[in-house]
């Protein structure tokens, strides 16, 4: 199949920064799909749908996971685990029908997790000839690429990982290199590795004080060279892809008793960095950060913030002039991206949520931690266009190609469409 999901940067005027979401988006090859955006084309997706209307196939799954599917054409690459904790799995399914091309594994141990965490939380990235992934062990973390026939290509055992909630972190995949931002509690690297090779690039100490889970992405703007964004506890970070030296940096200001934690990955839109930040007992910290110039020259400054509403884990989606999402205590809500003015803000009764939204065309999507799979329009009035339910836990993620909608349960995979 010919291959539709290259970035396509947006050619909006006013000179907006882009995070190189496609207009046509058949594939999703990494956490939150193109560049991490969370935002896929229409899709064939029903607004409440049922095992009799809506749910073309699921299957099982060999152990729990937070990790998200990835697919690209009819291949569909999920990390997970054994029920008893003695493997890493890397999975391809065939995306149309569910069923199992090959699954390799890496030997591991029960390692120790927040309650919800799992031993198999990072998402796998491709495009389209290798797939990447970070499996934890339990004690160390291994990246390591395969080809779509399963062959090991290649891969890194990166050493001990500290954290008290577990390892999580998501590799990306940016022209001939692989990135991942090995952030735990203490010192921690930023990895640049050749695709084809493994061959370590280049890598980047980072100051970090607890660990962090937000996915890198790709920063552009016309005219001017790409930049790998990187959010976390200690700062905002703009780095050159090619050598890995820091451009530009902007360092949050805590108020509470500690730093907070990173989790939901960014966005930017409207010449502002958006990113959240909190931790388990309530803090939270939203913040705009406005972009002025490029590459070296750019100067981070605050737009404004938010300590209260946002999400900590799920992450935010944008939408023409509005900021949508859904927060942890089951509120979703519509921002103006501009100003940070509420728009409405509405409390689903009896729901919490982990995994982060999807905006399909006009609609957001998110899946609450019981699995409900809440429909709302994505628009300037409140609407809950459907609720259907799984039956079964979701945390992680979910995915949207080639029209339909895939979700990673606690125990199953599920494909949902028209």
């Amino acid at each position: 199949m010919r291959n539709r999901s290259s970035m396509i940067v947006f050619g909006l005027a006013l000179g907006m920064m882009s995070l190189a979401a496609p207009l046509v988006a058949d594939n999703w090859m990494r956490f939150r799909g193109p560049n991490g955006g969370g935002i896929a084309s229409e899709a064939s997706i029903p607004d409440k749908f049922s095992t009799q209307n809506g749910i073309l196939w699921k299957v099982k799954l060999a152990g729990p996971g937070n990790a998200s599917p990835i697919i690209f054409d009819n291949s569909l690459f999920i990390h997970g685990t054994t029920a008893d904790g003695k493997e890493r799995q890397l999975t391809c399914f065939d995306a149309v029908n569910g069923k199992v091309r090959w699954t390799r594994s890496f030997p591991a141990a029960r390692g120790h997790t927040h309650q919800k965490n799992t031993q198999a939380s990072s998402t796998p990235v491709t495009d389209g000839k290798v797939v990447v992934n970070a499996f934890w062990n339990g004690k160390e973390v291994i990246i390591a690429a395969f080809d779509f026939e399963g062959k090991e290509l290649w891969h890194h055992n990166l050493g001990g990982f500290k954290s008290q909630h577990g390892a999580g972190a998501s590799p990306i995949i940016y022209q001939d290199k692989v990135f991942l931002a090995n952030d735990q509690d203490g010192t921690s690297t930023l990895y640049a590795f050749d695709k084809a090779s493994g061959a370590v690039i280049w890598k980047a100490d980072r100051d970090a004080y607890r660990a962090c889970y937000s996915a890198p992405f790709i920063l552009e703007k016309p005219g001017h060279a790409p930049e790998l964004v990187v959010v976390s506890t200690t700062s905002i970070r703009g780095y050159n892809p090619d050598t890995g030296s820091p451009n530009w940096t902007w360092k949050w200001k805590f108020t509470g008793k500690m730093p907070l934690r990173t989790t939901g990955s960014p966005i930017v839109a409207h010449d502002m960095l958006y990113a959240c930040s909190g931790d388990g007992g309530g803090d939270r910290h939203m913040v705009a950060i406005k972009l002025n110039g490029n590459g070296n020259t750019i100067e981070p400054r605050l737009a404004w913030e938010n300590k209260k509403d946002f999400p900590y884990v799920p992450s935010l989606l944008n939408r023409g002039d509005h900021l949508y999402f859904i927060n942890d205590k089951g509120v979703a809500g519509c921002f103006e991206a501009r100003t940070g003015k509420s728009v409405w803000y509405v409390r689903q009764p009896d729901a919490s949520f982990c995994s982060s939204p999807l905006l399909i065309g006009k609609r957001m999507v998110a899946i609450s931690e019981d699995g409900d799979v809440y429909v709302f329009a994505a628009e300037t009035k409140y609407r809950l266009l459907g609720k259907s339910s799984l039956g079964e836990a979701v945390r992680a993620s979910p995915a949207v190609a080639n029209g339909r909608l895939y979700i990673r349960g606690h125990e199953h995979l599920y494909c949902i469409g028209k």
